[in-house]
C-alpha cells in the first residue's frame, strides 16, 4: 500500500504540472511536507473541471456520478483503483477535510453541465463550490493539527479564493461565452458588457483581495510563501485586466507571460 499511494500521489504531481505551471510553480515555494497532499487536492480538482469542461464527446453527466461515486468510495473505502482519487482519498483522511467541502465543489461541477447565466444567489454559491471550498481544503493541510488557527483563517481564504475565480471569470469571459454559453456574473450580458460594469466587479474583487491579504499574512510559515506567490501572480493578472477596456477583453484572454511569472517566482525566493 506504501508503494501504490506513492505512485499515486506521482500522479497528482505529474498532473498539476502537466495543466498548470503557475500552480506547479506555487507548490515548489511551500515547505515540502505539504506538496503531496496539495498536489492531491489539485488533481482531484483537475479532473472533475476537466469532465464539464472538455470532454465534449461523451455523457459529462454520467462521467461526473460516476466520478463523484468513485470519490466517496474512495474516501470511506480509503482505497481507489484510480490514482488520483487514491491520493485524494488519503489527503482527505490524512488531514480531516470535511466532505461538506467536498459535495459543494462538485455541486458547482454539476451547476456547469445545466447553468449558463447565474443569479446572485447562485453566482456566491458556485464560487464557493468552485473556488473557496478548494482554498478550504488547502488551508486543512496548512494548519494540520491546529483547528482554532483553521477557523481563524476561514473567511479570509474564502474571500482569497473568491478573488482568484472572479478573475478567472473575467480573463475567461470571451472563451466562457462563445465556447460554453457561460456568463457567470449575474445581470451580465457578454454583447453588452460595459466598462461601468467591469468596474464594478473590478471593485468587488478588490475587496475579496483585501480580506485575502490579510488571511495570507496571519498563514503558518509551511504555506505562506506558496500562497503569497498565487496573489502576487493574480494581482499581476488583475492590474494588466484593468487597465483594459471592457471590449478588450471581450476580444482576447488576456495572461500573464511564462517569463514574468518566473520572474515574480524568483523574486518572491529572494525576498527575506
Amino acid at each position: 500500500m506504501d508503494l501504490y499511494l506513492k505512485v499515486s500521489l506521482a500522479s497528482s504531481k505529474l498532473l498539476t504540472r502537466a495543466y498548470s505551471t503557475s500552480f506547479s510553480l506555487g507548490i515548489r515555494t511551500l515547505d515540502t511536507k505539504v506538496h503531496d497532499a496539495i498536489y492531491a487536492v489539485y488533481g482531484f480538482v483537475r479532473l472533475a473541471d476537466e469532465i464539464v469542461d472538455t470532454f465534449h464527446t461523451h455523457d459529462k453527466r454520467e462521467l461526473l456520478a460516476r466520478f463523484k461515486t468513485d470519490t466517496y468510495k474512495a474516501i470511506e473505502e480509503k482505497i481507489s483503483l484510480n490514482p488520483i482519487l487514491h491520493s485524494f482519498q488519503w489527503a482527505v483522511n490524512e488531514f480531516s477535510m470535511e466532505h461538506d467541502l467536498i459535495e459543494a465543489f462538485l455541486y458547482s461541477m454539476e451547476m456547469d453541465l445545466t447553468e449558463t447565466h447565474y443569479n446572485p444567489e447562485e453566482y456566491k454559491r458556485y464560487i464557493y463550490g468552485s473556488a473557496e471550498v478548494v482554498g478550504l481544503m488547502c488551508l486543512r493541510v496548512f494548519c494540520a493539527g491546529n483547528p482554532s488557527e483553521y477557523e481563524a483563517l476561514k473567511s479570509d481564504a474564502c474571500a482569497l479564493g473568491s478573488a482568484f475565480q472572479k478573475i478567472n471569470f473575467l480573463r475567461d469571459i470571451r472563451s466562457d461565452y462563445e465556447e460554453r454559453g457561460r456568463v457567470y456574473f449575474p445581470n451580465i450580458d457578454f454583447n453588452t458588457f460595459t466598462d461601468i460594469q467591469k468596474r464594478e466587479i473590478e471593485d468587488d474583487i478588490q475587496l475579496d483581495f483585501d480580506a485575502g491579504l490579510r488571511g495570507i499574512n496571519g498563514l503558518p510559515e509551511v504555506a505562506k510563501k506558496g500562497v503569497l506567490l498565487a496573489f502576487e501572480y493574480y494581482i499581476r493578472l488583475f492590474e494588466k485586466i484593468k487597465a483594459l477596456p471592457a471590449a478588450r477583453i471581450k476580444e482576447e484572454r488576456i495572461r500573464v507571460p511564462d517569463w514574468e511569472k518566473f520572474y515574480i517566482y524568483v523574486k518572491l525566493l529572494l525576498r527575506k
